[in-house]
């Protein structure tokens, strides 16, 4: 049976480094909110979209060049993954008024998003 595991090493010192700098990025979201958790998006060329939900319901997010990366980067940092965004992980983000405007305003009659 073949090895399905997949290789979260970066391949050079570049790579490296990035996922070095993600993972920083990542412990002081997590330290700046509570605790954080985590999912790992694939954005097409553009690489790999690292969700981060805070344990106080602030969110955010941080692109890595590739998944490997990304898998990288949420390792070192101690990043709790999910498979999906979706059920109880999904529930933990708070949005506020500039959310809803942005995502729904000009819907709804709010201010034009420019």
């Amino acid at each position: 049976m073949a090895d399905t595991k997949e290789d979260t090493t970066a391949a050079s010192p570049r790579e490296a480094r990035k996922a070095a700098k993600l993972a920083k990025e990542i412990r002081a979201f997590g330290r700046e909110h509570g605790g954080v958790e985590g999912q790992l998006a694939h954005i097409g060329q553009a690489g790999t979209r690292i969700v981060l939900v805070g344990e106080d319901g602030g969110w955010g997010d941080l692109v890595a060049p590739t998944h490997a990366i990304a898998r990288q980067a949420a390792e070192k940092a101690g990043l709790t993954l999910h498979d999906e965004f979706d059920g109880e992980f999904a529930a933990k983000v708070v949005t506020g008024p500039y959310e809803w405007t942005r995502m729904a305003g000009i819907q709804l009659g709010g201010p034009a998003n420019a």
